[in-house]
Order: structure tokens, then sequence, then C-alpha cells
């Protein structure tokens, strides 16, 4: 069997999509207390993405979009790493589409001069906390976040990375 996994940008036409892969994994699949609501970048990709100087990109895997990933520029040369989810059935070593999707955004923050990444996840996700650190991200207290880095109120636990000068 021929699977092929692509990686491709995403835009508002691709909202629906989005929602329905990354709200069930933080509802349901991990507890954590946020809405749509909470989260209204997920209806204007464009706006809170693309416009920023950040990207949005999907991993679709033979036509289906499972995974996510996405940065915000938050000035000063660095960005916000945000909605990285893959479908459960997704994930692993195996695909490697987590792992495809974060090369993604590392290569697009360094054609746009973004130096450092900064990342907010949960406690409870301990994975991707493994996937971070194997990539290179190192913890930090929330006092050592830039002051521009938006804020998810689930958030507990910080990550960054630089990537150069």
């Amino acid at each position: 069997m021929n699977i092929i996994t692509q990686i491709n940008a995403l835009n508002n036409s691709h909202c629906k999509e989005i929602i329905d892969i990354i709200l069930p994994i933080q509802q349901i699949e991990f507890n954590v207390p946020v809405t749509l609501e909470g989260q209204p970048d997920l209806l204007d990709i464009e706006t809170n993405y693309h416009q920023t100087g950040g990207n949005f990109w999907g991993a679709f895997h033979n036509g289906e979009l499972v995974g996510t990933i996405a940065i915000i520029a938050i000035g000063d040369n660095a960005g916000a790493l945000r909605k990285m989810f893959v479908r459960k059935e997704y994930r692993g070593k195996e695909l490697g589409i987590a792992q495809l999707l974060l090369d993604t955004l590392i290569a697009y923050c360094k054609q746009n001069e973004i130096n450092a990444i900064y990342l907010g996840t949960v406690d409870m996700l301990k994975a991707a906390h493994r996937f971070y650190e194997k990539n290179g991200f190192t913890q930090l207290n929330k006092t050592e976040l830039p002051k521009s880095f938006p804020l998810m109120g689930a958030d507990n636990i910080f990550y960054e990375l630089y990537l150069g000068n």
C-alpha cells in the first residue's frame, strides 16, 4: 500500500477541517477545558497566522487532513508555535507526521528570520513534552517568556527553541 503524507499551507477554506481535528483532541481525548470560543483564531487562520508573518500547515494523509501546526510571529525575530495536533491513529514514528509538521515549521522560521520559537502546552501531554525535548526544545518558566508571547489559559508548561543568532 502506497501511503503518502503531504504538508500544505492552510487558509480559511480549511477552518472547519482544522476545528474538527483540534477540538476533539483537546476536549475528548485529553480533557483540556478549552472551547472554540476560547480559540477564535481557528475561525480566521489568515488574519491570525498569515497576516502576523506566520503560517498554518496541515498534514494530508491520502488526501485527508490528519494533523496541524502553526506559527505566529510575535516580534523580535520570535514566534509562538501553536495548534500542533495529530489524530491519534496517525501518531508515532512509523508515519512521522508530527516530525514532518515540525520540520516544515522550523524551515519556514529559518527562511523568515524567526530565530526563537516558544510554545505552551499542558502538563498531562507527556508524549508532546518528550517530542519537543527530542527536537531540542528546552523547558522554561512562564516568567521567562517574551512579553509578546500570546498566553493560552490552559497552558502550564513552556518551551523554547533557538534556531540561530
